[in-house]
C-alpha cells in the first residue's frame, strides 16, 4: 500500500505551448508499471484551456467544480459542470478548459502506451472558443 499524502507534490503551472490562460496542474498518482494509469486534478481560470491534443488509449475527465467547456474536433463545444463525467475515445482530438467567465477544476485520468499519454498539437483559437 502506498498512500500520497495531500500537499506532497508540488503543483506544476501548465506549460505555454499545452495550455492557454493560467492552469494548475496537482499531481495525485502514476501508477507502478505493469499498471498505465495516472491521474491529475487541473485547474483551469476563467477563459483558460488545453491546446488541441489527443490520447492513446483515451481520457476520462470528472468535473469537481466550476463550469468549463469541452470539444472533440467537428462537435459542437459542450458546457460542463461539477459531476459531469466526460469521455474521449482513443485518438480523438479534443480540448476542454474553463468557460469565459468561470474558473473550472477536473480531475483528468489517461493511460500511458509504450510510455506515452498524450500528443500535444495546435492551440485552441480565440475565435474556435468563442465560437
Amino acid at each position: 500500500m502506498e498512500i500520497k499524502r495531500a500537499g506532497s507534490q508540488p503543483s506544476v503551472k501548465g506549460a505555454a505551448g499545452w495550455f492557454t490562460g493560467t492552469v494548475r496542474i496537482d499531481p495525485l498518482f502514476q501508477a507502478s508499471p505493469p499498471a498505465r494509469v495516472a491521474g491529475a486534478s487541473v485547474t483551469f481560470e476563467p477563459g483558460a484551456r488545453t491546446a488541441w491534443h489527443t490520447h492513446p488509449l483515451g481520457q476520462t475527465l470528472i468535473v469537481t467544480a466550476g463550469v468549463g467547456r469541452a470539444q472533440r474536433a467537428g462537435g459542437p463545444i459542450e458546457e460542463i459542470r461539477p459531476g459531469d463525467v466526460v469521455w474521449f475515445a482513443p485518438g480523438e482530438k479534443h480540448w476542454h478548459g474553463a468557460a469565459p467567465t468561470t474558473a473550472m477544476t477536473h480531475l483528468a485520468f489517461h493511460e500511458a502506451l509504450d510510455g506515452k499519454t498524450v500528443d500535444w498539437l495546435e492551440p485552441v483559437s480565440d475565435s474556435d472558443y468563442c465560437a
